[in-house]
């Protein structure tokens, strides 16, 4: 393992035709006993409302959830901004200040060593996250792209289904 890359976001490559296809993965945790992250442009059409209302107050009143990952899709998850920066919040915490919030149902898990795997790969693209980027709206999958610069900005304007192309 190189070095961790927590707080960084991982922009699926577009070959990368699984779960994972044009996600954009907001890496919570990586060290030797793997990796956790969150998807961050998968809304789905549940309010916060609906699915748990305790958040509903904090997260918007028509706020969506997110699906964050195929590990534990019923596990809710919360992130925050908290000052400039975004930290996981548990239920406990509902009674601090926060800036925006944003719900989410499962997360995106990697065995020791499996991400290491999948970027040797060229599975993923790395880059450095923004507070914005969590809390972000639409397809960040270009936006992300671009914003790396260089050969991907060019990725970033390939259609969803390249046989458009």
């Amino acid at each position: 393992m190189e070095g961790s890359l927590s707080g960084q976001i991982l922009i699926a490559a577009p070959q990368l035709e699984d779960y994972f296809r044009r996600t954009a993965v907001l890496v919570l945790e990586h060290s030797e006993e793997g990796a956790m992250g969150l998807v961050l442009n998968r809304p789905t059409e549940t309010t916060v409302a609906e699915a748990v209302p305790d958040l509903a107050e904090a997260a918007g009143e028509d706020a969506l959830v997110h699906a964050g990952g195929p590990v534990q899709p019923t596990a809710v998850l919360a992130l925050a901004e908290i000052e400039d920066r975004v930290e996981l919040i548990g239920a406990e915490d509902l009674s601090e200040d926060f800036g925006r919030v944003r719900v989410f149902a499962g997360y995106a898990g990697w065995a020791p060593g499996q991400l290491d795997g999948e970027l040797e790969q060229e599975a993923w693209i790395t880059l450095d996250a923004t507070p914005d980027d969590a809390f972000a709206q639409g397809d960040v999958w270009p936006e992300l792209l671009h914003r790396k610069g260089g050969g991907y900005a060019l990725m970033a304007t390939m259609p969803i289904d390249p046989t458009l192309n």
